[in-house]
């Protein structure tokens, strides 16, 4: 694998503590869209891939084409590119991993093909679109699925200074009013169990508990999506 993403996320309820606890200051984050593509039924979810696109302020557009969960070995030989990643995340109770096919848009596309101006495919480069071939379902197309989105991100990056690690922060506005806040840091795999036992260690002196449930932030939008989207073709018909 190429790196370890630590992560958790914080009770809503515990939101507003964790940003006093962190000096947080939303006016210094990063706004995103993030957009997802799936069928109405999220038939690649189910088959473990997932697409995403993403605009960000102050950056250009992005891509990816995500297999989660993989078996790291069963990819690296046959996908030799600079452009895959594999990554463990880590979240108390649990880790999965996963690989990533990551392209960079020099222009900003996204924002057309979200007002119907330009096909799902044209956000995605020519290894994309193989590594998507080689892993979703059959008979599954980029063009055929659907837009689930935008979900609205504030990411801050924050460099506490009893961590050695940089500390990111993001913030998931969905649109029913609902939010999820994750907690985030890389490391190479080597330093996982010492990087996670440091990062432990200040998220308890922060008063942060870590034994909460976790939710995922992905998932959570896709289903809210997926519901939002069957409901409208139901009121269609």
């Amino acid at each position: 694998m190429d790196s370890v993403e630590l992560k958790m996320t914080v009770p809503d309820s515990d939101r507003r503590a964790a940003v006093m606890a962190l000096g947080m200051d939303a006016l210094d984050a990063q706004i995103r869209q993030v957009f997802f593509f799936d069928t109405p039924d999220l038939t690649l979810d189910r088959h473990g891939v997932v697409v995403r696109a993403r605009r960000a302020q102050r950056r250009g557009d992005d891509s990816v084409v995500k297999l989660r969960p993989v078996v790291p070995g069963d990819l690296k030989e046959a996908w030799s590119s600079d452009n895959l990643g594999i990554e463990v995340d880590a979240m108390p109770g649990g880790f999965v991993c996963s690989a990533s096919m990551k392209a960079t848009l020099d222009s900003a596309p996204v924002k057309e093909v979200a007002a119907g101006a330009k096909t799902i495919r044209k956000l995605f480069s020519k290894e994309q679109k193989s590594f998507f071939q080689a892993h979703a379902p059959e008979g599954v197309e980029l063009d055929d699925l659907s837009i689930l989105g935008p979900i609205t991100v504030l990411k801050l990056k924050l460099h506490p200074s009893e961590l050695r690690m940089r500390l990111v922060a993001e913030l998931w506005l969905y649109p029913d009013g609902s939010r999820i806040l994750e907690l985030s840091a890389k490391c190479p795999p080597a330093e996982a169990f010492q990087a996670a036992a440091e990062l432990r260690a200040f998220l308890t002196l922060k008063g942060l508990d870590l034994s909460g449930e976790q939710q995922t932030k992905t998932k959570t939008a896709l289903e809210y999506f997926s519901a939002q989207l069957s409901e409208s073709l139901d009121h269609r018909r």
